[in-house]
């Protein structure tokens, strides 16, 4: 782990050092997340229909799919994006509202219990 210390201006502004905006490939915005008594900063990555199409359809040929089974699948699991989509950001919405909880590591990473 690096570490660096920066200033905050007046206007309570940062400059994310060059080494590490470059590192992260950060583009024009930054996602801030108030997490565990600190601030994370880490960079949107903006994922275009195109990823996702590509990964749905390296995901279907693994699958063992091909030919007019394959375009069937594909655009049966394309329409379910945007309504995924769309739940996740609700749901994002509701947990920074604090209206629900967020799943923290710990749920996410714990073992089964057997």
């Amino acid at each position: 782990m690096e570490r660096k210390i920066i200033s905050v201006s007046g206007k309570r502004q940062i400059t994310i050092p060059q080494k590490y905006f470059e590192a992260l490939q950060f583009g024009n915005e930054a996602e801030c997340i108030l997490q565990n008594n600190a601030i994370v900063i880490r960079p949107i990555r903006e994922t275009t229909e195109n990823d996702f199409a590509e990964q749905i359809l390296a995901d279907l040929i693994n699958q063992g799919y091909s030919g007019q089974e394959l375009l069937t699948k594909f655009k049966e699991i394309s329409k379910k994006i945007t309504p995924a989509f769309n739940q996740l950001l609700n749901e994002a919405a509701l947990i920074a509202k604090g209206e629900i909880d967020g799943v923290t590591m710990a749920d996410l990473f714990q073992e089964d219990e057997k």
